[in-house]
């Protein structure tokens, strides 16, 4: 399995990643793909740390766990999504990578 990078999702923002949930299928906008502050990546770490953020528009708030999300171009990926904040428009997810 290939380490997933800032690169795999930067150039997708503004596209919709479909989270698999109870065998169907729940649609994630990524609205942010952005680098976090590499000085504070661990000592020979594989990657640079980043951080992504989805909105939900649904009006039910997902739990912080693993979501199958599925994009045409990066393909299916774990990843660990948690709620950070609640706007008009929806819920925001963050998925930090270190």
């Amino acid at each position: 399995m290939e380490l997933l990078t800032l690169d795999h999702f930067a150039r997708h923002v503004d596209q919709t990643f479909s989270a698999v949930i109870n065998g169907g299928e729940v649609p994630f906008v990524l609205v942010e793909a952005r680098a976090l502050d590499a000085s504070r990546a661990m000592p020979g770490a594989a990657r640079a740390p980043f951080s992504l953020l989805f909105r939900n528009a649904s009006a039910f708030l997902f739990p912080q766990q693993i979501y199958p999300m599925r994009h045409p171009d990066v393909g299916e990926v774990g990843i660990f999504l948690v709620p950070v904040a609640r706007e008009q428009a929806g819920f925001l997810y963050q998925a930090v990578f270190n």
